[in-house]
């Protein structure tokens, strides 16, 4: 398949196929007359990426996945780079709900605080009104 059925499939634009293959992810493929040729695996690679990008991994960290998937592995995470990458990301999330567990408690108390110190008083005026 050409670079724009394997756009319109994969629910992304040629320009970001391109960057992909500059970037080394996509592999570059040309036929006699220098189209691009594209094949159901890349369909595969390209899903992979784009499901990594939802679960907040950037491009670079996709790049194990993918070299996963093009050594013949039928899952792109079955390969030591891939876990260790899943490792990584584990330990990031962890620190960032950390982070917001934090916040979320100082935000309760502010409110806490805010809440103690009208007791009964009048609610305050809300100029949108």
């Amino acid at each position: 398949m050409r670079i724009g059925e394997l756009a319109a499939r994969a629910g992304t634009t040629t320009r970001t196929l391109r960057y992909y293959e500059s970037r080394g992810l996509l592999p570059a493929r040309r036929t006699g007359n220098g189209y691009r040729t594209y094949d159901e695996d890349d369909v595969r690679l390209l899903a992979q990426i784009r499901t990594l990008q939802d679960f907040g991994f950037d491009l670079e960290e996709t790049r194990p996945f993918v070299e996963c998937l093009r050594s013949g592995h039928p899952e792109g995470d079955s390969c030591p780079a891939s876990l260790a990458v899943y490792r990584r990301k584990l330990t990031e999330l962890d620190a960032l709900i950390g982070e917001l567990s934090a916040v979320r408690a100082q935000v309760g108390a502010q409110l806490a605080r805010a809440e103690a110190a009208v007791p009964g008083g009048p609610e305050p005026k809300c100029e949108l009104n």
